[in-house]
C-alpha cells in the first residue's frame, strides 16, 4: 500500500518454554511486526532466537509509534504491533483494529538527556538545569515534540521543569527517537532527549542525566495482536515475548520489565 515504511527484516529467535513442541512444528506464514523504532535492538535478538527455535521467520518494521499506528488504520499488513506510548494502542484498539485480550504491557523505559561522549559531567536535572547555556547556539534534538512517543514525553518532562518555554523554539525535532540519538552522536546537536535504552545502541553519546519518572506519563511498551489476521505464528511469538528469553534480550538493551516473567 503506498506510504508504507520499507520494511527492516531480523532473523531469528529462542522460545524457552514449549521449545520441544516449537521444534515439531512445520515452518509457517512469517510474522511482521510493526515496532517502535526504540525496540531496535531487542527485537533484532529476540527475531533471531525466535527463529531458531521455530523456524519462522518474523519481518519487523521500526518507525515512529504514530506513524505506524496510522498505517495499520490504512490496513498495513501488520501481525503484531508494539507501541511506544499507550496512546496508540488505544487508538488503535478503539477503532477495532487490535484484539484486546492479546494485549499487554511488554516492558518500559526511562527518559534521559544525552550530549556527544565526553563533552559534559554527570548532572541532576531539575529546574536550576542550564539548558539555554549548555546549548550554545546549537539545537536540542528530540522525536517530534507532539507526535512521537519519546518527543512527547521529553516536552512534558521539560514543562514541569519549567524549561520548556525557553528552548522550545530550538528544538530539531526527527521522526523518531533514533534519529534524534543519531544528530547527537554526529554533532549535529549538542543535546538531545531520547529513551535510556537508545544510549545502549550509541558509543559515540552520553547521558547528562536521567529525568525522575515523576516529570513525565509513565513510559510503557504495550504489544497486541492485529484485529483479523489469524496468523499462529504470531500468536506464538506474542507468548514468546511474555517469556525468560525475551526479557533477557530486552533487560540486555536497557529496557525495564512490567510484565511477569514466564
Amino acid at each position: 500500500m503506498p506510504g508504507f515504511l520499507p520494511y527492516i527484516c531480523f532473523r531469528g529467535c529462542a522460545i524457552g518454554v514449549m521449545v520441544s513442541v516449537f521444534l515439531a512444528m512445520p515452518a509457517q506464514a512469517d510474522v511482521t511486526v510493526f515496532a517502535a523504532v526504540s525496540m531496535r535492538n531487542a527485537l533484532e535478538d529476540i527475531s533471531q532466537s525466535f527463529q531458531e527455535t521455530t523456524g519462522v521467520e518474523v519481518t519487523v518494521s521500526l518507525a515512529g509509534s504514530s506513524i505506524l499506528a496510522r498505517q495499520i488504520e490504512h490496513g498495513a499488513p501488520a501481525d503484531l504491533f508494539i507501541s511506544a506510548h499507550v496512546a496508540w494502542m488505544d487508538r488503535l484498539a478503539e477503532r477495532g483494529l487490535i484484539d484486546d485480550q492479546s494485549r499487554f504491557d511488554l516492558a518500559g523505559n526511562s527518559l534521559v538527556l544525552i550530549a556527544p561522549a565526553g563533552v559534559w559531567a554527570s548532572r541532576d536535572l531539575d529546574a536550576t538545569l542550564p539548558l539555554q547555556a549548555m546549548l550554545g547556539n546549537g539545537s536540542l534534538a528530540m522525536a517530534l515534540v507532539d507526535a512521537v512517543p519519546a518527543g512527547m514525553y521529553g516536552k512534558a518532562a521539560l514543562k514541569s521543569l519549567g524549561l520548556w518555554q525557553a528552548v522550545h523554539m530550538r528544538v530539531a525535532q526527527t521522526d523518531n527517537v533514533r534519529s534524534a540519538l543519531a544528530l547527537v552522536a554526529i554533532r549535529e546537536a549538542p543535546l538531545g532527549i531520547v529513551y535510556a535504552s537508545d544510549v545502549f545502541a550509541e558509543p559515540e553519546v552520553s547521558v547528562v542525566g536521567r529525568f525522575d519518572e515523576s516529570l513525565h506519563p509513565s513510559i510503557v511498551y504495550p504489544v497486541a495482536l492485529i484485529a483479523g489476521r489469524n496468523n499462529p505464528d504470531a500468536s506464538l511469538l506474542l507468548a514468546y515475548l511474555r517469556g525468560v528469553q525475551a526479557h533477557r534480550a530486552l533487560r540486555k538493551q536497557g529496557f525495564k520489565m512490567v510484565a511477569v516473567d514466564g
